[in-house]
């Protein structure tokens, strides 16, 4: 609920705006960090249980499709038990999720199983984050605060990079999960006690929000599924066309990095444009389908481009779409964050599958061809979806 000084306040327990921003930050981390740590120990757990980077894949696409099944059941819980609950039961589960591949995964199916019974923490922390953010940071400064919120999943990607050299080579992958397990646990405490107000509204204007809300998500998939696609293929395909490893992964690095400059800066901007994110969505969108566009042509140039553009811009929307859907339906950011985080987890899922098909039926050209049209489409559908839901306030 919005007082009229524009700020965010809930009832009961009043929780200042720093202290949700970094709960928000530090729960999603805690939240996601399984799925990342597992794919930057991917070699050390790939050489004892015994699977190839086509089982790493597996595992991811696993646990983003068990992401998106629990995405609508998880908001539902954070409308009706609060952000407080909610978000901790999501760090206690990836808390339990960390410990169990560090003490039963045995083979790549038991990590399989794991990591997908984990997999709903990633959905209730990032739906628990959302709400606490929407009810507790001032409508001045939200933007930024999801931007800061949505680079926690790069910077959990850092930390799993981080934990390779430090612990799995050193005593050991299995320990690298305990010690995550116990970083993830401190998080416990740092999630405020919120005075949660739920929210009603009428059942036709929920039912046609619905709708545009699953045209985002549709969007989101398309999105997701592209720039998804791109993180796993990037250095084979550049292989593939004579670029040596080295430099493909550090232009991987670089289009990491500029992803979390436009994640942040990109809800910094958002809070003085409110009302032009969609545009801006769309704007980063095409300038991501540029981006893979040149990843089919030759030549490390059109390499370093793409992946700035196609990763660094083209996956630097989801705090923007997080922000846009929350000002647009704020009776229940939960539930409506919820459909389009689906979107998101399910290209995580079959976005990487479905284009690899394409890559090994196919050649890489073609499949970047695809997944170039793919994102050119999620921006214009995250139009069509945001002008259904302007309509509606």
């Amino acid at each position: 609920m919005k007082d009229s000084s524009g700020t965010a306040a809930s009832s009961g327990n009043a929780i200042g705006p720093w202290r949700a921003a970094g709960s928000a930050l530090t729960t999603t981390i805690a939240c996601s960090v399984p799925v990342f740590l597992v794919g930057g120990l991917a070699v050390q757990i790939g050489e004892e249980l015994h699977f190839s980077p086509a089982g790493l894949g597996l595992a991811v696409s696993a646990y983003f499709g068990a992401s998106a099944l629990a995405s609508v059941p998880a908001g539902a819980l954070v409308e009706r038990y609060g952000s407080t609950r909610i978000a901790r039961a999501g760090i206690a589960l990836a808390v339990v999720s960390l410990l169990a591949v560090a003490v039963a995964a045995r083979s790549l199916w038991s990590l399989i199983a794991i990591l997908a019974l984990g997999a709903g923490a990633n959905a209730m922390g990032q739906l628990a984050s959302n709400t606490s953010l929407s009810r507790h940071v001032p409508v001045r400064r939200q933007g930024l605060s999801f931007g800061v919120k949505q680079a926690a999943i790069p910077v959990s990607t850092l930390i799993a990079g981080a934990a390779v050299p430090i612990v799995a080579l050193t005593v050991g992958w299995r320990w690298a999960f305990v010690a995550a397990a116990v970083g993830a646990a401190g998080a416990l405490w740092l999630v405020p006690v919120e005075g949660d107000d739920p929210r009603k509204s009428s059942a036709d204007r929920e039912e046609r929000a619905t709708a545009a809300l699953v045209v985002i998500g549709i969007a989101a998939t398309l999105a997701a599924g592209s720039a998804n696609a791109l993180g796993t293929f990037l250095v084979d395909a550049a292989v593939a066309r004579g670029i040596s490893p080295g430099p493909a992964g550090l232009s991987l690095t670089l289009g990491s990095a500029v992803c979390v400059a436009a994640r942040v800066s990109g809800g910094w901007q958002a809070d003085l444009f409110p009302a032009r994110q969609v545009a801006v969505i769309a704007a980063l969108l095409a300038a991501g389908a540029v981006g893979l566009a040149l990843l089919a042509a030759p030549g490390l140039p059109a390499l370093i481009v793409g992946v700035v553009l196609g990763f660094g811009l083209g996956w630097s929307w989801p705090g923007l779409m997080n922000f846009a859907v929350v000002r647009l339906h704020p009776q229940a950011p939960a539930a409506a964050t919820s459909i389009t985080q689906t979107g998101v987890y399910a290209g995580g899922c079959i976005g990487p599958l479905g284009l690899g098909a394409v890559a090994s039926g196919a050649d890489y050209p073609a499949m970047w061809t695809v997944a170039a049209v793919a994102m050119l489409g999620a921006a214009a559908l995250m139009v069509v979806g945001s002008r259904m839901l302007r309509k509606l306030s």
